[in-house]
């Protein structure tokens, strides 16, 4: 299971003599096929068993090892949490039962956000890391069937790209203006009254309830001091992405029962409407909504009415002809422009193609899988065309000498006079790699055999 052993994550029942509980759990398809039919029963008020149970724990604790990251208050990491289970399970699995277990305080860190600012996190501690998952496992097939089909953030089989193809199709309807509604701090001012209300409409078992509220009320570790949690669910554990789900799919009723087109990405909603003045009308109305009935708050700032071509909407936007076509926004290749700088700065000196093939190329597949639905390719070109520039200038630089550049360009097939006049250029090297003569002793294919993918080529396969 932590791919080195086929260790288990508890002890085997030998262990607690006799194999009983092997016995009577059965195979592992047989388990699966048992476990999602009580959690999708109507009662729910055994949850907490079948939260500790060895299927849905032993799925819990493989998806947090794939998944790593940073330990929590107490130092543990994934590298350590077989040990950590091996030694503390049997008392955690008690405490559980008996409603005695307490979580730890979550770990305060920021990271910085695209648009400026910091993103605040609270990263629970592995083990609470692994009970979270397992909550969200027996939970989610009980949540799942009430959510609206308008919600496509941290869903199985939803995704951004599907919300993005939905809105282009509001729009080609008629649809051309959009209510963009950004709610302010959303995971920090969820209300824990409200939200535990919305869970106990379905969950019966007054320990999971129970659990749940103590995860919400853990408190934060932040700069060595302790802080309550008097509201929110801090981003960084498993559960958050299901308990927000919950706390706006009041929200997506609404909506629904005024008739409106509109899709939902976690706490991003738009809105899509005939006219501006119907934007307006929609954005207060439901401004007051959220505000009174939810007890959130909307971001004034960053919510606005406007046409669809002119806002960002999950990275994407779209064009504003009659056809609607989806297109990367442009706030969304400056990012990945500045990401790229910035690994180039520390790759100078380094192996090129090692570069490349373990660095930059995961990073562009990954930001190419997640806009392929764009249906404008122009975009893709011109950043091919930019990243093949920055990879000349950084090859200029390591030839740091006007000899090595010389005998390099006429080496790339360069004629020697015109290799004499680019080598000895007084012109910057930014300029420089932007030359024919450099251009011809690096065509794209020269970084292609490292390993460098053409995004735009990428994106017409999978699109």
């Amino acid at each position: 299971m932590n791919g080195q052993s086929q260790k288990r994550w508890v002890k085997p029942p030998e262990a607690k003599g006799g194999n009983a509980e092997r016995n009577s759990v059965g195979s592992s398809k047989a388990r699966s096929t048992e476990h999602r039919k009580r959690t999708t029963g109507s009662s729910t008020t055994e949850l907490m068993e079948w939260l500790v149970a060895r299927p849905n724990m032993e799925m819990a604790y493989k998806r947090v090892m794939a998944n790593k990251g940073a330990a929590g208050i107490d130092g543990v990491g994934t590298d350590q949490l077989h040990e950590y289970v091996w030694q503390h399970w049997e008392r955690i699995k008690r405490e559980l039962l008996e409603g005695r277990y307490t979580p730890s305080p979550v770990k305060r860190v920021e990271i910085p956000k695209p648009n400026g600012g910091k993103r605040k996190l609270g990263i629970p501690t592995v083990i609470d890391r692994l009970i979270q998952q397992g909550l969200h496992q027996i939970l989610t097939p009980i949540f799942e069937p009430t959510f609206s089909k308008h919600s496509y953030g941290f869903r199985p089989g939803k995704r951004a790209q599907q919300a993005i193809t939905r809105a282009r199709e509001y729009i080609e309807e008629g649809k051309r203006w959009v209510v963009d509604m950004d709610l302010e701090k959303f995971f920090d001012r969820v209300n824990h009254d409200i939200l535990m209300e919305r869970i106990r409409r379905r969950v019966k078992d007054e320990r999971i309830l129970k659990l749940i509220r103590k995860y919400l009320q853990a408190g934060i570790l932040e700069k060595g001091m302790l802080k309550a949690s008097v509201e929110g669910t801090p981003q960084g554990g498993p559960l958050s992405p299901l308990l927000s789900n919950i706390m706006l799919t009041d929200l997506d009723r609404e909506l629904e029962r005024r008739g409106h087109r509109f899709c939902r990405y976690a706490d991003d909603c738009n809105i899509y409407v005939q006219s501006e003045k119907a934007g307006q009308r929609v954005l207060k109305s439901i401004t007051r909504f959220i505000e009174q009935k939810l007890k959130l708050k909307v971001n004034q700032e960053k919510s606005a009415v406007g046409r669809p071509w002119q806002r960002k909407f999950l990275g994407y936007s779209f064009t504003s002809r009659l056809k609607t076509t989806i297109r990367i926004h442009e706030d969304s290749t400056c990012r990945l422009k500045r990401k790229i700088k910035s690994l180039l700065k520390i790759a100078r000196g380094r192996d090129l193609e090692g570069f490349i093939r373990k660095t930059l190329k995961p990073i562009l597949r990954g930001w190419t899988e997640y806009f392929k639905c764009t249906q404008s390719y122009s975009v893709l070109k011109k950043l091919d065309a930019w990243m093949t520039r920055r990879l000349r200038l950084l090859v200029w630089r390591s030839w740091s000498r006007a000899k090595v550049r010389l005998r390099k360009l006429v080496m790339g097939g360069v004629d020697p006079q015109d290799a004499f006049k680019t080598a000895y250029a007084s012109t910057g090297p930014y300029r420089v790699s932007n030359f024919w003569t450099v251009r011809e002793a690096l065509p794209w294919q020269y970084f292609h055999e490292r390993g460098l993918i053409s995004m735009q080529a990428l994106a017409r396969k999978r699109g």
